[in-house]
């Protein structure tokens, strides 16, 4: 799996702040309410990610606030011990990215924490120690996630149909503009008079607004399976039916098409599913064994 894919498979797995404004809780004292690897968390501390989940709607109470507090002491914890760091930068790019998400400013992010009782300590610690797993799992956890290729390919085999087994060499012929109802009607004309790829332009010329794109070539699996299927059953110097889409009406034309199964475009889906199925299992055993190797001391 490429890194790219890997990235946005991890990044995927960072908690989201969606907020929605909601009602204070009183103040508590700060006491130690549970020691991680002899980081204090407090009752302070508990009571503001309770608030957190209240702004955000969802639910969770005393324990799993204090349970998600234990996940990231530990998660911060692993982080410095394999030399990760986590940027104030990074962290406003991240409060940025939530600001961005909810189509809100950040000065209204702000005063919503600010109204719902929530300093913003408490989101920006969530906020570190999620950047911080996402670096954990990009170093470590991901190098480790194995898939196996022949496993893909007996999948990859098992999902191909038989509309799917075709190489094309296509160029597209597109009436530009708006109005698909009259460009459908110059479509269908173009289209009863085409008489194969070479002479796409010349016919072309007989009509206005009308382009000839060289598409190249595509194998059926990168396809949108209506166009697929549609292709499968034209011969050389066929076309589509006219298809409305948002430069105007376009039509595809088989230039050359010869039988050739490639499983390359159902293997990376797959591999992208098969890698986020992994990933997460074994992110889940990563943090598990570091909780079980935790001092946690409940006070």
């Amino acid at each position: 799996m490429t890194k790219n894919l890997w990235r946005r498979a991890a990044s995927a797995m960072i908690v989201g702040a969606i907020l929605t404004i909601g009602a204070a809780m009183p103040a508590v004292a700060q006491a130690a309410r549970v020691t991680v690897n002899g980081t204090p968390i407090t009752d302070l501390q508990v009571a503001q990610r309770q608030k957190l989940f209240a702004l955000e709607g969802s639910s969770g109470g005393s324990k799993g606030a204090t349970e998600q507090l234990i996940d990231e002491a530990i998660q911060i914890s692993e982080a410095k011990r394999l030399g990760i760091t986590v940027s104030n930068a990074q962290i406003d790019e991240a409060l940025l990215q939530i600001a961005r998400n909810m189509n809100v400013s950040q000065d209204r992010l702000i005063n919503m924490l600010q109204q719902g009782g929530v300093g913003m300590d408490t989101l920006k610690d969530r906020l570190r120690a999620a950047i911080a797993w996402n670096a954990i799992t990009e170093q470590v956890i991901m190098p480790q996630v194995q898939i196996s290729e022949l496993q893909l390919d007996e999948q990859a085999a098992n999902k191909v149909q038989d509309y799917q087994t075709f190489d094309y060499i296509l160029k597209e012929v597109i009436f530009v503009g708006s109005g698909s109802g009259g460009r459908a009607g110059q479509a269908n004309s173009y289209r009863s008079k085409f008489a194969g790829c070479d002479t796409a332009v010349d016919l072309s010329l007989a009509f206005t607004d009308a382009a000839v794109i060289d598409v190249g070539r595509r194998h059926a699996t990168q396809l949108p399976e209506a166009i697929a299927k549609e292709l499968a059953g034209l011969n050389v110097g066929g076309i589509t039916k006219p298809r409305v889409v948002e430069t105007g009406v376009s039509m595809l034309a088989v230039c050359e098409k010869a039988q050739a199964e490639d499983l390359t475009f159902i293997k990376s889906d797959l591999r992208a599913e098969a890698g986020n199925d992994v990933l997460v299992d074994q992110s889940a055993a990563y943090m598990a064994n570091l909780r079980k190797q935790a001092k946690i001391i409940y006070n």
